[in-house]
């Protein structure tokens, strides 16, 4: 079954307050999105921390529900 893209934005949203997302379903098809993700509670932390951080939010249905996601994150400017 596949994953609106405002559930995705809703989970991560929850999972860190403070971010601004940008989803785009890649392909049309519900499977396949792409995700912007930026918020200053990445300060610090390195790409793979920011990615875990994302991928904790959507609390374990990467894989399943979700079957493909690419990931860039990053900090605000002036942040």
């Amino acid at each position: 079954m596949a994953m609106e893209a405002a559930t995705i934005e809703r989970l991560i949203r929850e999972g860190i307050p403070d971010c601004t997302v940008q989803i785009a379903d890649l392909r049309g098809d519900g499977d396949h999105y792409a995700a912007h993700v930026e918020s200053p509670s990445f300060k610090g932390k390195s790409r793979v921390q920011q990615h875990q951080m994302v991928y904790a939010a959507l609390q374990g249905k990467m894989g399943g529900e979700l079957h493909a996601l690419a990931l860039t994150t990053g900090v605000p400017e002036g942040a």
